[in-house]
C-alpha cells in the first residue's frame, strides 16, 4: 500500500467512525464518552508498549505517529467502544459476547487482510494473542462505565438532577 493510499485509508477510517457518533444521541454520547476516552488513552499507552516490543509493524510508515495506530485509536476503536456501551450496557453477558465477536473479527480476518494489502502485520504476537490483547480491555471498559455511573448517581442524590 502506498503512502498516499495509506493516508486516504487513515482519514476515511477516522471520518467514517466519527460520522456515526451523532447517531448515538447526545445523552448517550455524554454518558459513555468519559469511560471511552479513558480506555482509548489506556490503549494508546498499551500500543506504545506493543510497538516497542515489536508485536506488529506498519508498512510504508513515514516518521509520524499519525500513520500507525493513532487513526485506529481515534476512529474505529473510539466509536466502536461507545457503540458497544450503547447497545449492550446493562447486560454484561451480551456486552462480553459482542466484544468477543468484534475482537475476533479484528484479530483474525481483518489482521490477515491488513497483511495481504500491506497495511500492517503481526510480528511477535499471533492472532490469538492479538485477540486477547484487545478483548481484556472490554472488561475494563465495562467496569469503568459502571464506576462512572455509580459516581454520577451518587452526586445526584439529595437534589434534582437530570439523569443520563
Amino acid at each position: 500500500m502506498s503512502v498516499k493510499v495509506q493516508r486516504i485509508v487513515n482519514a476515511a477510517m477516522i471520518i467514517v467512525a466519527w460520522m456515526t457518533l451523532p447517531l448515538i444521541g447526545k445523552r448517550q454520547l455524554k454518558r459513555f464518552l468519559p469511560a471511552t476516552i479513558f480506555i482509548v488513552l489506556f490503549e494508546m499507552i498499551n500500543g506504545m508498549f506493543g510497538k516497542k516490543l515489536g508485536w506488529w509493524r506498519f508498512y510504508n510508515k513515514p516518521k509520524s505517529d499519525l500513520f500507525g495506530e493513532y487513526p485506529f485509536y481515534t476512529g474505529p476503536f473510539l466509536a466502536c467502544s461507545i457503540w458497544m456501551l450503547k447497545w449492550t450496557y446493562g447486560n454484561f453477558k451480551w456486552f462480553v459476547s459482542l466484544n468477543a465477536l468484534f475482537n475476533f473479527i479484528f484479530a483474525f480476518p481483518i489482521a490477515s487482510l491488513a497483511k495481504r494489502i500491506r497495511y500492517y502485520k503481526l510480528e511477535r504476537i499471533n492472532h490469538v494473542q492479538f485477540f486477547l490483547y484487545y478483548f481484556y480491555k472490554a472488561f475494563l471498559l465495562y467496569g469503568l462505565q459502571y464506576l462512572f455511573d455509580q459516581n454520577y448517581s451518587l452526586k445526584g442524590q439529595g437534589k434534582e438532577s437530570e439523569s443520563w
